[in-house]
C-alpha cells in the first residue's frame, strides 16, 4: 500500500466515461463463425443505454488473436448490462468460437482530441494499492443457512501463489438471511485467480456440498451451467477507498447490506461512496478501509474499523450526521415505524443488517 498519509481510491462511480477492453482467442476456423456472432451482438448493444461505440479489431502478428473495444457513457451504464440476462443472452453464440477471454475496463483520463459527444472525463488520477476486488453472491434454500454455513467453513484454504504475477490476498465470506456474500481481494489477474481456485479439490468439493442447498439450480460439470451462474452472481465492486496503514489483525471487519428500493441501488451506492471519501480523511478516524459492491439494487458495503462498530454507528453505516441517515433512509425499504436518523434505528440497522461473518481467510504476506 502507498504510504500512510496516501488516500487509496478507485471507484466506477465517478461518472466519466469507460472503455472497455476485451482480448479474445479465438478457435481456428471459427473466425466466420466469430465475426457472425459479434455482427448479431453489436446489432443488439446499440440499443442499450449507455453505449456510445464499440471496434472489432484482428492481430496483424496472430490472426487467432482478437480485441473488441467500447465506449460507454459510464462504468454504471456497462454494469448494468454486463450484469444482465439479456448480456448473457447476447454474448452465448461466441462461447462455441472462443478459447480464451480476458476483459479490462478504464476511465477515461485524457484524450487528444479537443470535443466530444457525450460522457465526461475523470480530472483527477485516482491512487490504488495494486489490489483487484471482487464479489459473488446468491441464496440458498430457506432453512438451510446453517448447514450451509458450516460447509462454507469447513474447507482448507487453497494456494495463494497463483503465478509470479497473481495471488490471493484476502477472502471475506458473510450471510445475511438465506443470502450469501464472497468477497475476494487478489493481486494480478482476477479471471487468472478465479480460474485457479475453481480448480482446486478443496474448494470444487465445497462448491459441490452446497448444490443441494441452493436456490437456482447450477451443474459444475457444464461450462455454460457454471458460466451463466456466476455470471449472475457478480456483485462488482464500485469504490473503494482507504487511508493508513494498519495491519488487518488490528482492525474490525463487518459487511452491510442495504436493502435499496426499487431503482435506488446506485444512488445508494454513490452516497455511500461519497460519505466513506470524507471519512477516511478524518486523521487517525475511525474507517481505516470500506469498498462498496454494487448489482442492480443489491448493496453491501465492507469495513474495516479501527473501534468496535457499535461505538461509531454514524460511520458504521456510512452516514455523516443524522441529516446525511435521513436522506439514506429514504433511499432505503426499512418500513414505516423505522426511523434511520433516530439512535434506535440506527442501533436496529446495524443489528438487521450487518451480515454475520462466517469466514474470514488472509494469505502470508512472505
Amino acid at each position: 500500500m502507498p504510504a500512510q498519509a496516501e488516500k487509496v481510491s478507485q471507484s466506477a462511480l465517478d461518472g466519466n466515461r469507460l472503455r472497455v477492453v476485451l482480448m479474445l482467442e479465438v478457435e481456428d476456423g471459427a473466425e466466420q463463425r466469430f465475426l457472425d456472432a459479434y455482427d448479431q451482438m453489436c446489432r443488439h448493444v446499440a440499443a442499450v443505454p449507455g453505449h456510445v461505440s464499440d471496434q472489432l479489431c484482428q492481430s496483424i502478428e496472430n490472426p487467432s488473436q482478437w480485441l473488441i473495444t467500447s465506449e460507454w457513457e459510464s462504468a454504471l451504464h456497462f454494469l448494468a448490462w454486463v450484469d444482465s440476462p439479456t448480456h448473457l443472452e447476447m454474448v452465448q453464440p461466441m462461447h462455441g468460437c472462443v478459447k480464451d477471454t480476458r476483459s479490462l475496463r478504464f476511465g477515461v483520463l485524457r484524450e487528444t482530441r479537443t470535443s466530444y459527444e457525450s460522457g465526461r472525463m475523470q480530472t483527477v488520477p485516482r491512487v490504488g494499492d495494486g489490489i483487484i476486488r471482487h464479489a459473488i453472491t446468491f441464496t440458498v434454500k430457506p432453512g438451510s443457512e446453517q448447514k450451509v454455513a458450516d460447509i462454507l467453513s469447513g474447507y482448507t484454504s487453497p494456494q495463494a501463489v497463483v503465478d509470479e504475477n497473481t495471488r490471493l490476498r484476502r477472502t471475506s465470506l458473510f450471510m445475511h438471511g438465506n443470502r450469501v456474500v464472497r468477497a475476494v481481494e487478489v493481486e494480478g489477474d482476477l479471471a487468472r485467480a478465479l480460474r485457479h481456485v475453481a480448480r482446486q479439490p478443496e474448494v470444487r468439493a465445497v462448491e459441490e456440498a452446497i448444490n443441494p442447498y441452493l436456490e437456482v439450480d447450477r451443474d459444475l460439470n457444464d461450462p455454460g451451467s457454471a458460466r451463466e451462474f456466476f455470471a449472475r452472481a457478480a456483485l462488482p465492486a464500485v469504490h473503494h477507498v482507504a487511508r493508513g496503514a494498519d495491519r488487518p489483525e488490528s482492525l474490525s471487519r463487518h459487511a452491510l447490506i442495504y436493502p435499496a428500493k426499487a431503482g435506488s441501488g446506485p444512488a445508494v451506492a454513490k452516497m455511500l461512496a461519497q460519505q466513506d471519501e470524507e471519512a477516511v480523511d478524518v486523521p487517525k478516524g475511525p474507517l481505516a478501509r470500506s469498498t462498496v459492491y454494487l448489482r442492480e439494487d443489491i448493496v453491501v458495503r465492507l469495513v474495516d474499523l479501527r473501534v468496535p462498530v457499535e461505538e461509531v454507528p454514524l460511520v458504521a453505516v456510512g452516514a455523516a450526521g443524522k441529516h446525511k441517515a435521513g436522506v439514506l433512509a429514504r433511499l432505503l425499504d426499512l418500513g414505516p415505524d423505522w426511523d434511520l436518523a433516530d439512535e434506535q434505528g440506527m442501533k436496529r440497522f446495524l443489528v438487521e443488517c450487518d451480515m454475520r461473518m462466517v469466514t474470514d481467510r488472509s494469505a502470508a504476506t512472505s
